[in-house]
């Protein structure tokens, strides 16, 4: 049998973290890290591509122990390998407090926000350090009434039982009111995310990839969320994890689907094809 691994088209590897890359724990397993490692080494460029923010990214990266691009709070922000700022897109800072004042409404709902070097929250969330063990970042408070507006990459809304159907009536809400100003989009079912309009991982995807001489068919990629839909669509291959919301596999019926990031399905699939 002819191994044809050697003939990919693929320079650059883009993967979203929660519900992907890492495990269920929110963390890189050692599997995953090692591939991550031997995938360096094969010369191939790797990017972190997620809602997380980029403090909390470089964290992680610093964990995986390989050079490289950040793409987080879904396309607001694109770091290289060494940490430069390449790309920043805020939220429109006329629109920050009318966002927040949707949400408001709902007293239940948690509101945070990324304000450039930092992650704001509207009130204590304790059930949200489990994510954030591994690198160690943690948030500030902020006052909901009166919301900083400048610097937001995002806006993003929290349920403390996990109610999608809730939140969807509120992302309904948000795009009544702002209609295409906005990118409105669940990072997994029970975290809604606001950002500009034109920011997407897709579009950031594209400039990492143009700023290498690349194009998106030279990218690969890998995500589970309606905030992955654009960079699963735009790449040259987009892969979907088995354990994404049906919302997801309605959104992109012809992509290839692999299987749980509770076994590395990533990491397996990079180690079957790439390396």
């Amino acid at each position: 049998m002819t191994d044809t691994r050697k003939e990919t088209p693929f320079h650059i590897v883009a993967s979203d973290l929660d519900g992907t890359l890492l495990a269920p724990n929110h963390q890189l397993s050692d599997f995953s890290k090692q591939t991550l490692k031997e995938l360096h080494q094969k010369g191939l460029t790797f990017i972190f591509a997620t809602g997380r923010h980029h403090v909390d990214v470089a964290g992680i990266r610093e964990i995986a122990g390989i050079p490289a691009y950040m793409i987080t709070s879904n396309g607001a922000r694109v770091h290289d390998q060494n940490d430069q700022l390449m790309y920043s897109k805020n939220v429109p800072e006329g629109l920050v407090q009318d966002v927040v004042d949707v949400i408001r409404q709902d007293q239940d709902i948690f509101i945070h926000m990324y304000q450039n070097e930092d992650w704001l929250l509207d009130r204590d969330d304790e059930m949200l350090a489990k994510f954030h063990s591994e690198s160690g970042f943690s948030y500030k408070r902020f006052n909901a009434e009166r919301a900083p507006t400048d610097g937001i990459a995002k806006i993003f809304f929290t349920h403390p039982e996990q109610d999608h159907d809730h939140l969807v009536v509120f992302e309904n809400k948000l795009r009544e009111t702002f209609g295409d100003q906005l990118n409105i989009a669940f990072s997994t079912p029970w975290c809604l995310e606001v950002m500009a309009a034109d920011v997407s991982k897709g579009e950031a995807l594209k400039a990492v990839a143009e700023s290498r001489g690349l194009t998106l068919d030279n990218c690969i990629a890998f995500g589970d969320g309606m905030n992955d839909v654009e960079m699963l669509s735009m790449a040259g291959k987009g892969l979907v994890m088995g354990t994404s919301h049906h919302k997801v596999m309605d959104a992109l019926p012809n992509n290839e689907v692999i299987g749980s990031n509770a076994d590395d399905a990533v990491a397996h699939y990079l180690k079957a094809h790439l390396i």
